[in-house]
């Protein structure tokens, strides 16, 4: 096992379709978690989400959240990150990210149709920027 340097844990991020399991606190304060599609902008990941979900709510009353993402492939390696969400509603930038998002896993054939889907006047957009993260890679290698 090692830790993932900055360009590490924004490739393994961005590779293929890996899903984030975003954990929020429920009103009485459990935890709450979704999986999500996702994006990056810098160093900030980016989602949208209808502004009558469970996450979208719990983010409206506190903002802080956990994302997982892990690679379930032998030698096994994740990111978490730590992070606070600002959510926006009727961002000019919606439909642009539902696209993107909608392209890296639905593919470019079908990215404006879900894009356009998930930007109509209920979505919003969620940009979270990580205050912590912890990144292995390998951690099932031997030493």
């Amino acid at each position: 096992m090692a830790r993932m340097t900055e360009n590490e844990i924004k490739n393994f991020l961005m590779q293929g379709t890996l899903t984030g399991k975003l954990a929020t606190v429920s009103e009485d304060g459990r935890p709450h978690v979704a999986p999500i599609w996702f994006g990056l902008d810098g160093n900030d990941l980016i989602l949208t989400t209808n502004y009558e979900s469970v996450k979208a709510k719990n983010m409206l009353r506190d903002p802080r959240v956990a994302i997982c993402v892990d690679d379930q492939t032998p030698l096994f390696s994740f990111v978490t990150i730590f992070g606070v969400a600002s959510i926006y509603k009727n961002s000019i930038d919606l439909l642009k990210w539902a696209t993107k998002i909608a392209e890296r896993y639905m593919g470019k054939d079908k990215a404006n149709d879900y894009g356009k889907r998930n930007s109509t006047e209920e979505e919003l957009v969620v940009r979270i920027k990580p205050t912590k993260i912890i990144a292995e890679k390998e951690v099932a290698a031997w030493q």
